[in-house]
C-alpha cells in the first residue's frame, strides 16, 4: 500500500483539515499519516480558537513519519505562522519529499483568518516553491497571483502568474460565483479545464482539504497530474452527491460536516 502524510491543523467537528485528510486518504486507498501544525477549536459554524503547536514539536512529527515510514506524497493544509512553515520546508527538502500538495488555506468559508500576515510571503517563497502541485480558491488565488478573478479569463491569467513565479503546477478552484464547479489546472504552460456540475447541497465543509488530499492519494499511487485530478474531482463529488446531514449549520458558515468520505463509496 502507497502512503501519504498530511501536514494540517486539526478540526475538532471532524470534518476539515487532518481528520477530514485522513479520512479521505484511506478511502483513496493509501496508508494515511498525519503532522499536526495547529489545534482547532471549531464546527461547521466557525473557528472559535487556534493552538499552535511549537517548531521544535512539528519537526518532531515530521521525523517520525520519515524515519520509518517515507510518504510517497504530502499534502499540506493549514500551517498558520512564519517559523512552522520555515520548519516543514526544511524537513521536507532534508527528506527529499516528493509528490507535494500545498492547499494554500488562508481564511476560513466563516471569515476567520488562518494564517499570519508574515505567512503569507514564507508559504509563498517556502512551500509552493516545493509543491509539484498548489489548490487554491478564487480568493487564495488573487492573494497568491495579486491579481482580481472575476472570471475564467483572469483564472487562466492569475494561475499562470502564479506557476511562472513560484515553479509549481496550479489547480484554480472554480465556485465563488465564477463557474459551475470547473476547476482550471495550469501545468507546464499550459492550461487544462475539468469541467463540473455544481450539486446543490449546504454540506461543504472540508472540500478544499478532501479535494488536495485525494489528489495527493493518486499521485502516491503513481497517477500523472492530469488523472489525479480527475480521479480526485470524481470522488469529492461523489461524497457531495451522497452526503449526510450531521450538523445544525446554524452559523456563519451554513452548512453541516462531514464531506471527507464517510458516505463516499471508496475509490478504486
Amino acid at each position: 500500500m502507497k502512503t501519504a502524510l498530511s501536514i494540517a491543523g486539526s478540526d475538532s467537528s471532524g470534518g476539515a483539515g487532518i481528520q477530514a485528510d485522513l479520512k479521505t486518504m484511506t478511502m483513496n486507498g493509501v496508508y494515511a499519516m498525519s503532522a499536526i501544525t495547529a489545534l482547532t477549536a471549531q464546527n461547521t459554524m466557525g473557528v472559535t480558537a487556534i493552538m499552535e503547536v511549537t517548531e521544535t514539536f512539528l519537526k518532531q512529527q515530521i521525523d517520525a513519519v520519515f524515519e520509518d515510514i517515507r510518504p510517497d506524497a504530502v499534502k499540506i493544509g493549514m500551517v498558520s505562522s512564519a517559523g512552522l512553515i520555515e520548519t516543514i520546508a526544511e524537513r521536507l527538502r532534508f527528506y527529499q519529499a516528493e509528490n507535494i500538495v500545498v492547499d494554500p488555506v488562508m481564511v476560513a468559508t466563516s471569515g476567520a483568518r488562518l494564517i499570519a500576515e508574515d505567512a503569507v510571503e514564507k508559504l509563498k517563497t517556502d512551500l509552493l516553491a516545493l509543491a509539484v502541485l498548489a489548490t487554491p480558491n478564487i480568493p487564495e488565488a488573487e492573494i497568491l497571483s495579486g491579481m482580481s478573478i472575476q472570471n475564467e479569463e483572469d483564472m487562466i491569467a492569475a494561475a499562470k502568474v502564479i506557476s511562472d513565479t513560484y515553479g509549481c503546477a496550479v489547480l484554480c478552484k472554480g465556485g465563488h460565483s465564477i463557474n459551475d464547479a470547473n476547476d482550471l489546472l495550469y501545468a507546464d504552460g499550459t492550461a487544462h479545464w475539468f469541467m463540473g456540475k455544481r450539486i446543490q447541497t449546504s454540506n461543504t465543509h472540508g472540500t478544499g482539504c478532501t479535494l488536495s488530499s485525494a489528489i495527493a492519494s493518486n499521485l502516491a499511487k503513481g497517477y500523472d497530474l492530469a488523472e489525479a485530478v480527475q480521479r480526485a474531482k470524481d470522488y469529492i463529488s461523489g461524497a457531495l452527491a451522497d452526503m449526510l446531514d450531521l450538523g445544525k449549520g446554524s452559523g456563519p458558515m451554513n452548512h453541516a460536516f462531514n464531506l471527507s468520505g464517510a458516505f463516499a463509496e471508496e475509490a478504486k
